[in-house]
């Protein structure tokens, strides 16, 4: 297991956990969202690949549809 902080909460996932993964795990597949990981945008293009570490600190911004 390794330890992230995701919007500054503390949270333990298994080694090895991609972006896809996570976003999965968060039940956030379906929604329009911005993720940043320490401070760099991640585009959605590249989740499947990107592995977070520990100590990663994820920022998930969810996008409100306005008019």
């Amino acid at each position: 297991m390794i330890r992230i902080q995701i919007n500054s909460e503390d949270r333990q996932i298994p080694e090895g956990t991609s972006m896809a993964q996570l976003i999965r795990m968060l039940d956030l597949g379906d929604r329009r969202i911005a993720v940043e990981v320490n401070e760099e945008l991640v585009p959605r293009s590249t989740f499947e690949g990107h592995l977070l570490t520990d100590k990663d600190r994820v920022e998930i911004i969810q996008a409100i549809g306005g008019g």
